[in-house]
Order: C-alpha cells, then sequence, then structure tokens
C-alpha cells in the first residue's frame, strides 16, 4: 500500500473540498508539501517523490488561483482537473523511461532486481494502468458535470478511479511474481 502514501493529499483535497474548494486547494497543499518534506527528511530518493513533487506543483498552482478567482464557473471541473493533471504526471513519467512507481517499487523489491528488464516493464505497465485510470476517469468527471448529473456520481468515479488501478496492480504484481517463480 506505499503507493498509496503519494494519494494523501489528493484525498485531503477530495474531502475538504467538499465544504470548500478554496479550504480543500489549501488542505492539499499542506499535506502534500508536509508528505514531501517528511519522504526528504527520511532519506528517500528523489526517484520515489515524483508524484509527491507533481502534487506540490499542483496544489501550489491550484490553491493560488482558487483563492484568487473564487466565483471562476471552470471550477466545478476542479476534479477533471486534478485527476488531468495525475495522468499528465504518470503520462509524462512513462514517456521519459522513467515510470513514477518505479520509485515506489524500488522501496519493496531487493536491488538487485532494479536493473532488469522484467522490473522496467512491470512499472511501465502499473504506471500506464494509473494513466489510464486517470485520464479516463479525468474524462468521466467531465461528461458528468455537463450533463448535470451531480456529485454523487461525480465521487463514485473518482472513486472507481482509484479503486480499480489500486486492485490492478496487486493483481498484476502477483501474477508477475508467480510467473516468475515459475519460470525459475
Amino acid at each position: 500500500m506505499d503507493y498509496l502514501r503519494g494519494f494523501i493529499a489528493w484525498i485531503a483535497f477530495a474531502v475538504a473540498s467538499s465544504y470548500s474548494l478554496q479550504w480543500g486547494a489549501a488542505a492539499g497543499l499542506v499535506v502534500a508539501v508536509g508528505v514531501l518534506a517528511n519522504e526528504l527528511r527520511s532519506g528517500t530518493p528523489a526517484g520515489a517523490l515524483v508524484l509527491d513533487g507533481s502534487s506540490v506543483l499542483f496544489f501550489a498552482a491550484f490553491t493560488s488561483l482558487a483563492f484568487a478567482f473564487p466565483h471562476c464557473p471552470l471550477w466545478g471541473y476542479s476534479g477533471a482537473f486534478s485527476l488531468g493533471w495525475l495522468a499528465l504526471t504518470a503520462w509524462g513519467t512513462v514517456a521519459v523511461g522513467r515510470p513514477f512507481t518505479t520509485g515506489i517499487a524500488k522501496r519493496q523489491a531487493p536491488p538487485v532486481v532494479w536493473e532488469m528488464p522484467f522490473f522496467r516493464r512491470m512499472n511501465t505497465v502499473i504506471t500506464s494502468a494509473w494513466a489510464t485510470a486517470f485520464t479516463v476517469t479525468a474524462g468521466s468527471v467531465v461528461a458528468i458535470h455537463a450533463a448535470g448529473l451531480g456529485s454523487v456520481a461525480s465521487q463514485l468515479v473518482q472513486i472507481a478511479g482509484f479503486v480499480l488501478p489500486v486492485a490492478f496492480t496487486r493483481r498484476y504484481v502477483e501474477t508477475m511474481r508467480a510467473r516468475r517463480a515459475a519460470a525459475r
């Protein structure tokens, strides 16, 4: 569940923004900065903190804009903005050949496997699954908002947008470990 640590700020944002978008964004920023600072203090390598750094950037910009333009009609799409940012982050890490899950996986896998092709391939597949989930969920949230289906529908889709890649990640890692063990 180590990979869920990177989403704590996003969860804080989702919960707090149901009361106030501006304060939800500020809560996300405070939590993102706190998590990043804690991880840096504990000696976590920068490669494992891509999502954390991206979260700080998003929430710093989003908080500033939310307070500067509190009545902007685009704020109804804040869930889509946040998921879109996560999608861009995930796809960007895949594009540059450094999937964001690699740093997280290195905290759980022995160093001997880090440079092996199967390890790199697994992280590319897992990060691509997360990126796909973020992309599809962002698009779904836009469609739900545009159709006026309400916040409950949006929240359910957003929950599914995190639960499904978590389930995929667990299952995929188990399957790949079993295949690797069988091949030995």
